[in-house]
């Protein structure tokens, strides 16, 4: 049985400029053959069971011939698997994804192409450079820069200097020197508005921008590498005006959110819509815990318990999913009064049309363990559904105040994940180019230390979201940034001061909270 190849344009590199159908094919994909210039954060739609395969491309550097890359994909293809070619930017435009489809179309291989958003018009979009305006430029004209070695280009560059439009040259750094004498010497001016745009939509982006006639010695002044792209034209002019990216407050920031997979989505939205790059690499991930009898029996003497109390979002999803199988709905649930250790977890009830009747100052253990010690009477019945590896001081804080029986029942456990994707990482960090660890439980920073063995954590800039995430950083020698209160927006406020370097007031009433995030 055949299987299948589609070729898809992973856009330049923002994860927010993915298409939507990539994103689909990706998450339905067996084996992933993909290029250097893929933005990190696009990996977490690839299922983990899928096989990765590195054929990264940089100029001079191939890991893989493109004659090696068309025969595995044809492999692939002929072992009956889903197979996805992922490239950067648009794979029909200069990246050779007619090549690596001609020997599947002779082979009777099906596939498909999904186009991706091109980083020759992306690209100076981020940098506020439009290349077409009706004031500058009626067209624009897309070349490659790329060359073999010890050939020319392959560029008339008589005909471009008499364009009046806009010229966008991919992968030209390397050619840059060739490029500006090939047009001066054709009688392009001298004083031609000209641009070098490297690493754009990333945390990496930095702008040239210049004359024609300056603008190689301004790229080497400024250590302008690779991947960038070349803009000549009167458009250029525009970036000051237009620029919007590097204006909002996390712009050339990369921040890994640690975050259990299932509960990144939304901080990692809110730190993306703030200019940083975001990669989401989980440290840890919730496992249920099966053919829990203790909880199904609870199930049957839930009428007994006068509260019912979650110390996390993951505690509330997996009890009611097993009380939904049992056959059992809210309605079983009567007079019971419910606790919750903060607003996510709030929320979480909320959904199920559930509101908490008590939630402590701060998002914490100990003082919900000192709420619920001040409300419950002697003899009173608490239910404590959560994770195996809970606070006890929840627990003694209740049983210093009040003789209630409390029930702490194990409905899950908390894993560190081993994700490939740390010794990436690991480099990064080493390297600088990770500005900002994000933590929302001392458990996220014990799976992120668990999966980066030997790093110096003294790099780590470290978010934290508590007290308790704090003092679990510190401990590993990571300098420490932390909420004022243990919500999202708060978290997300000290991820905009650690990028801007400055620290968090000392008035911060609630960031003594841990946030409860599994």
């Amino acid at each position: 049985m055949k299987g299948k190849v589609w070729l898809v344009g992973a856009g330049p590199g923002d994860v927010g400029l993915l298409t939507l159908k990539g994103r689909e094919v990706l998450e339905q994909a067996e084996i992933v053959v993909y290029d250097s210039l893929v933005g990190e954060g696009i990996f977490k739609f690839i299922p983990q069971e899928a096989e990765m395969i590195d054929a990264g491309k940089r100029a001079g550097r191939h890991k893989m011939a493109q004659e090696e890359i068309n025969r595995l994909l044809l492999g692939k293809a002929l072992e009956g698997k889903q197979v996805v070619r992922l490239k950067g930017g648009d794979p029909f435009l200069f990246g050779r994804g007619g090549e690596e489809l001609a020997l599947l179309a002779e082979e009777g291989i099906p596939f498909e192409v999904v186009p991706g958003v091109a980083s020759a018009f992306a690209v100076p979009a981020y940098f506020g450079i439009p290349v077409t305006h009706r004031a500058f430029a009626s067209s624009v004209h897309v070349m490659t820069g790329h060359r073999k070695k010890e050939e020319p280009l392959q560029l008339d560059f008589e005909a471009l200097a008499r364009l009046s439009g806009t010229l966008v040259f991919l992968m030209g750094v390397s050619a840059l020197e060739e490029i500006r004498g090939g047009l001066l010497g054709a009688g392009m001016d001298p004083k031609t508005p000209a641009a070098v745009l490297q690493q754009g939509t990333c945390a990496g982006q930095k702008k040239i921008i210049s004359s024609l006639a300056g603008i190689v010695t301004e790229a080497r002044r400024k250590g302008i590498g690779t991947p960038a792209i070349l803009v000549i034209g009167e458009v250029c002019t525009l970036a000051g005006q237009l620029a919007w990216h590097e204006k909002l407050p996390l712009s050339g920031k990369k921040a890994l959110v640690t975050r259990p997979r299932e509960r990144s989505g939304t901080l990692a939205g809110k730190l993306r819509g703030l200019g940083a790059e975001v990669l989401e690499l989980p440290s840890i991930r919730t496992e249920q815990i099966t053919e829990n009898r203790r909880l199904w029996q609870e199930f049957e003497h839930l009428s007994e318990y006068q509260y019912l109390v979650f110390t996390s979002p993951a505690g509330v999803e997996v009890f009611f999913r097993e009380l939904r199988e049992r056959g059992h709905d809210i309605r079983i649930l009567g007079n019971i009064q419910i606790a919750a250790i903060g607003p996510g977890t709030a929320k979480e009830l909320n959904v199920r049309g559930l509101n908490c009747a008590w939630m402590p100052a701060v998002y914490d253990g100990e003082h919900l363990g000192m709420l619920l010690g001040e409300i419950c009477q002697d003899g009173e019945r608490l239910l404590i559904p959560r994770s195996a590896q809970g606070n006890l001081q929840l627990i003694r804080e209740i049983e210093a105040r009040t003789a209630a029986e409390i029930t702490d029942l194990p409905i899950y456990q908390t894993v560190y994940e081993q994700s490939q994707g740390f010794a990436d990482m690991k480099r990064q960090i080493e390297a600088g180019q990770i500005h900002m660890a994000v933590f929302t439980s001392s458990s996220t920073v014990k799976g992120f230390a668990e999966a980066v063995k030997g790093l110096d954590y003294g790099l780590v800039q470290a978010v934290c979201i508590g007290a308790q995430t704090e003092a679990a950083a510190r401990r590993l020698g990571m300098k420490t940034v932390t909420a004022r209160e243990a919500t999202l927006d708060c978290l997300v406020e000290a991820c905009v001061r650690a990028g801007a370097g400055s620290s968090l007031p000392e008035d911060s009433s609630h960031a003594s909270g841990e946030f409860d995030s599994v």
